[in-house]
């Protein structure tokens, strides 16, 4: 949950190295599973969840610089 107000303070550019770091992260995540060495499967969805909430993010910030 505090995560996500966090999110909600980011600029746009640590947004998108934010995105960046999170999608590296499940590419690893993703490696993992497939050789079946991830501990924490819940781990992958939170991840995508989070690069959802982070491109909500930037769209949002970027709909508020239009108007």
């Amino acid at each position: 949950m505090a995560n996500k107000k966090i999110e909600k303070k980011l600029t746009e550019d640590q947004s998108i190295k934010k995105i960046d770091t999170l999608k590296k992260d499940l590419f690893n995540i993703r490696f993992k599973k497939i050789n079946n060495q991830i501990d924490n499967s819940a781990q992958y969805s939170e991840i995508k969840k989070n690069i959802a909430r982070l491109f909500t993010n930037l769209k949002n910030i970027k709909w508020q610089k239009k108007y």
